[in-house]
């Protein structure tokens, strides 16, 4: 009997934004009939493996940052051996990429990334240096994973990294299952219940400058002048919560705006939403937009990527913003409060690109192809 590859899933630990979840698919859905698999979490101090099928092996390193985990990464793949590993965010990459050439030498290496270059780079202060890194290190990964083909075009351009060396796979969103949880909501059947229900605009996000919440917010006050009884909650944490919530009191709209902080089940915030909203600045392909969809919620968003505008222009039940400021967005999400009424789903077509089973069934054939590729 042929032993089955062992596979190593690498993130930095469960419980973050789109990257962190996407590992976590891969880690239910991947085959453990076909591998061996292996989940490590690079900060995270306990595996909590309840949260992974049987067969799923979690390992937890307890580093205290990313960039200084190479000594415990580096003894975990020498007792693992992996036949491939799959590492699922730049800052990771970077490491997993660096550290490869001490890797056992027939070791396979995938990364995913999360984002457009040129975004990455447009905030980085130390842009020069970075970019150098990438097409340092970059050339080292057999294959790298982007989520469109407009990405992956950026990687190309930015990096000069061969249309060879990158492969384009949609996240996977158990589309069905959001469905039946969707359908299974009761529906509000009367004038009088609609009114008095608490309806609100959701919005998913680490709280930080590209997410453009603070948009949002300024949005908000010229919402609140001709929809008074509208509110918002927000779902996430990061580095500028003491800042948005500061701009909510300067602004007036603090007993307006619910800021939930980190949430493991964003869906169970769909029921009462109103609508989904997007107010990114630079985004790929954000898998809690992809979940709304997959819910049926209105969206609106902004035009954060071009490959998110690929996806949703002129699509029925999306509202997309003309341009990146307050006023675009305003304007965008007036207009689809405006046409909605509260409670309405729409069948979004275009998430069926993403549905689970064809999408895990992409990256096993993947894995499938690497492994049997000889290494120059």
């Amino acid at each position: 009997m042929t032993e089955r590859p062992r596979v190593l899933l690498l993130i930095p630990h469960l419980g973050g934004g789109g990257a962190e979840q996407v590992a976590a698919q891969l880690a239910r859905g991947l085959s453990r009939e076909k591998y061996v698999l292996h989940l490590a979490l690079i900060t995270q101090d306990s595996p909590e493996a309840n949260h992974f099928p049987q067969g799923v092996i979690v390992h937890a390193l307890n580093a205290p940052r990313v960039r200084l985990a190479a000594f415990k990464l580096l003894r975990l793949v020498h007792r693992l051996k992996p036949d491939l590993i799959l590492s699922g965010m730049a800052h990771l990459n970077s490491l997993v990429l660096l550290l490869r050439p001490l890797f056992p030498r027939k070791t396979r290496v995938l990364v995913r990334q999360n984002g457009t270059v040129t975004a990455a780079l447009a905030i980085d202060r130390n842009r020069r240096r970075t970019r150098l890194l990438y097409r340092l290190l970059y050339h080292r990964a057999d294959r790298i994973i982007c989520q469109t083909h407009a990405m992956a075009k950026d990687l190309e351009s930015e990096i000069r990294i061969s249309e060879e060396q990158i492969v384009v796979l949609a996240n996977p969103v158990d589309v069905e299952d959001l469905r039946a949880r969707s359908e299974s909501v009761p529906k509000l059947l009367t004038s009088q219940e609609t009114e008095s229900a608490p309806w609100y605009l959701l919005a998913v996000g680490r709280l930080a400058h590209e997410k453009g919440l603070d948009l949002l917010l300024q949005a908000f006050v010229m919402i609140r002048k001709q929809l008074p009884g509208i509110h918002i909650v927000i779902a996430g944490e990061g580095p500028e919560k003491c800042a948005l919530t500061a701009l909510c009191r300067e602004l007036g709209i603090e007993p307006a705006v619910q800021f939930l902080g980190h949430v493991d089940r964003p869906s169970a915030w769909f029921p009462g939403a109103l609508l989904y909203v997007l107010p990114s600045r630079h985004d790929a392909m954000p898998n809690a937009l992809l979940e709304a969809a997959a819910w049926g919620l209105p969206i609106v968003s902004m035009p954060a990527s071009e490959g998110l505008v690929d996806l949703l222009r002129d699509q029925p039940g999306v509202w997309l913003a003309t341009e990146i400021t307050v006023h675009a967005l305003a304007a965008s999400l007036i207009r689809a409060l405006n046409q909605l009424r509260p409670g309405q789903r729409f069948p979004h077509a275009f998430i069926e690109a993403f549905r689970f089973q064809p999408a895990i069934h992409a990256y096993e054939q993947l894995i499938d192809a690497t492994l049997r590729e000889l290494r120059p």
